[in-house]
Formats: C-alpha cells, structure tokens, sequence
C-alpha cells in the first residue's frame, strides 16, 4: 500500500520530522535521544538505534509491539525502546514519546532538582513543575517503569544525570512540551542568576493544571 492507503506511512513521517526537529533545535546532539509515536493499539513506530537523525530515512524506522518485538524495519530500534513502550502501556491517551537531552534541562537533571512551574504556560502544557526520576540505568526496564509512574499527571520528567522525557497526544504534542519545558530551565537558570525565581500563584497553577488534565484527557 501507498500514500494514504498506508496507515502507517503518515506515523513514520511524523516521527522522522519529529527526530529532525529535535535535531534542529539542539534538545539532541549526535544520535542521543530517540523519538515514537504510536500507530494503534498494539503498535508503535520508533526511531533506530545509532543513526544521525540528518541522514535518517523513513525505511529506517522500525515498528515493534508494545513487548518490544520488532514487527517492520531492518534496523534495530532504539535501545531505549523500554522506556517508550513502559508509557504507552500505562496510558493509552499518550500517542508521542520523545526522549532528549537538551542542555539546561539536563543541568536540573544532574543537579537533581525539578524545574519550577515558574511560567503559566509549564502548567497549561505540563502540568506543573517537572519532577526528577531517582538514578535508574540507561536502557533497562526499571528506568522504563520509574518515568511511567512520574508521567501520571505530568507531560514531562528529568532523568537524573541523563535527560529527560516527554510525552503527548502526538508526537508533535510531545516536542512541543519538551521545548517548553527546555525554554522554562532556561528562564529559571537566569532568573536565578539575577536572584530568585518564583513559581506561579498556587491558585493559578491549580487552575491551569485542571486544563492540562483536560487537554491530556481528551487527547488534545
């Protein structure tokens, strides 16, 4: 099948833009971080293992089953398939997962300290400060495990000296929060610099994360 007759083709490109948009805004460097979107029910589409996101082909996506068992592709998936796969199991409205390590996100993460709620729009679009998941080695199972039970009501997680995850109705939906939430570390590192930063009201914050829970709720 071809074009729109395929119904995966339109989730493997939305991941391969993803992958290059992560690329392009600096939240990865190399091959680190890796990027899914899930296709339905049993499948989702996840970016290989070891491939410069800048020579990345659709034909180098593989799609595997929610147990990680490589249904399509060549190539093998990301060694951090376990992670994805832990946060599709766990919440069905969640149709992106995006790992990254953008920089002054990852300095929260290695000081091991969350990143504030200090603007409205970390709220609407996170759900409220971005927690830090304890030290779990890289690619196992329990580190998959530990960001599935921190991501219940949060779009975003830091992963303690490594990076972080984001997750979203799409794909697109989860780049979106991971820029937020990068542009947040940023504001908040400099807003430190210059004293002290505050969250947001916690009425306020209360009151926005209500809109996230809903937006999240009717996958939006």
């Amino acid at each position: 099948m071809t074009g729109d007759a395929d119904p995966v083709r339109p989730v493997r490109q939305a991941v391969l833009d993803a992958a290059r948009e992560l690329s392009r805004r600096g939240l990865v460097e190399g091959t680190s971080g890796n990027v899914s979107a899930r296709i339905d029910d049993e499948r989702v589409c996840v970016t290989p293992s070891s491939l410069a996101y800048d020579t990345m082909s659709l034909d180098d996506l593989v799609v595997v089953d929610l147990d990680g068992k490589v249904l399509e592709g060549d190539r093998s998936p990301t060694t951090e398939k376990s992670l994805h796969l832990a946060c599709y199991r766990a919440y069905p409205e969640i149709g992106g997962v995006i790992h990254s390590h953008p920089l002054y996100a990852t300095m929260f993460a290695v000081a091991r300290q969350p990143i504030p709620a200090a603007i409205e729009e970390v709220t609407v679009y996170i759900g409220g400060d971005i927690p830090v998941c304890d030290y779990t080695m890289t690619g196992t199972d329990a580190l998959g495990d530990v960001v599935a039970a921190r991501l219940a009501d949060r779009a975003a997680t830091l992963l303690a000296n490594h990076g972080m995850v984001t997750v979203g109705a799409t794909v697109e939906r989860a780049l979106h929060a991971a820029a937020v939430v990068e542009r947040t570390a940023h504001i908040v590192w400099g807003a430190r610099l210059l004293g002290e930063a505050h969250s947001v009201p916690d009425k306020v914050n209360d009151d926005f994360a209500g809109v996230y829970r809903f937006m999240r709720e009717n996958r939006m």
